[in-house]
């Protein structure tokens, strides 16, 4: 029966690694096996492969086939190789040692690159490690200098806004100011008005003073020229009396002849209207008087 190097499969789900086995062609995949060789883990970066060397070229050479990707992991862990070299030996191309030291300048070889790589792929994630550090502080160092702008502003505004209430408060406090100078200077000038008033009133009575002398003086001379004067004054103003009462005697003639002169040409009228009323008073008067012979007539008739 034929024999076959396969995979299989262990884990669990997203986590699947698989052993390496030898086992019947006709057994199912996860079925009954002959032998264990090893371990492989695909999860990793590169993949880690544990492997018997030693039973897995016995197998080989025995005629055990393996499937691709068993194949290429023999490949990769120099199983293959060493089974080409062993068959140099047999035909004698060259002996054991050479054989032996082929291989290990080969082994050497392929560790080297396998660490190359490994030191590459850990060199490339520290530097995206880094990179990725990198530009997290730019972003941090832009967020904070947007922060620090956004500060800025608000404090720039907040700084003018009180400017600005300073200034308002300062333009009201400098009118409040202004208002009450003009009421504490129109007060001294009131006070300084009510102060002239009561001198310009001393001032008057002071010139009335003198007046009033030099006119007490002008009556005692009238009244001693009033002594001195003869009689006759009297009779003087008598006439004078006379004549201020007759003054107002023609003007009130005059004022009476004024108001004839303006009264309307309705008084003829109103006249007429008086003499007709007094007519038809006469005319009841004569009527009786008409129809008292009437009456006698009728008497002498029965």
């Amino acid at each position: 029966m034929p024999v076959k190097i396969r995979l299989q499969r262990r884990g669990r789900k997203f986590a699947t690694i698989f052993q390496i086995v030898v086992a019947d062609s006709r057994a199912p995949r996860d079925g009954k096996f002959i032998e264990e060789l090893g371990q492989y883990n695909p999860n990793t970066t590169p993949c880690t492969i544990m492997l018997d060397f030693d039973w897995s070229l016995e197998w080989l050479q025995k005629g055990a086939q393996p499937t691709d990707t068993c194949r290429a992991i023999l490949s990769y862990k120099g199983v293959l190789y060493k089974k080409h070299l062993l068959e140099g030996v047999k035909k004698g191309a060259f002996d054991e040692a050479e054989a032996e030291k082929r291989f290990q300048t080969w082994l050497k070889e392929k560790e080297a690159k396998i660490q190359a790589k490994v030191d590459k792929l850990s060199a490339d994630k520290d530097s995206a490690a880094k990179k990725r550090l990198d530009e997290e502080v730019q972003i941090k160092e832009a967020r904070a200098a947007e922060i620090a702008k956004m500060r800025s502003e608000l404090i720039e505004k907040e700084e003018a806004a009180a400017a600005a209430e300073a200034e308002e408060t300062a333009a009201e406090e400098t009118v409040a100011e202004a208002a009450v100078e003009e009421v504490t200077t129109e007060a001294p000038a009131e006070e300084t008005k009510a102060e002239e008033v009561p001198v310009a009133e001393e001032k008057k009575e002071e010139a009335t003073t003198p007046k009033e002398e030099e006119l007490g003086n002008a009556e005692g001379g009238a009244n001693k020229a009033k002594e001195e004067a003869p009689a006759e004054e009297p009779k003087a103003e008598e006439k004078k009396e006379e004549s201020v009462k007759e003054e107002p005697v023609a003007e009130e003639e005059k004022e009476e002849a004024k108001k004839e002169e303006e009264k309307p040409a309705e008084e003829p009228k109103a006249e007429e209207a008086k003499e007709e009323e007094k007519k038809e008073e006469e005319k009841p008067a004569e009527e009786p008087a008409k129809k008292e012979p009437k009456d006698e007539e009728k008497k002498e008739d029965k």
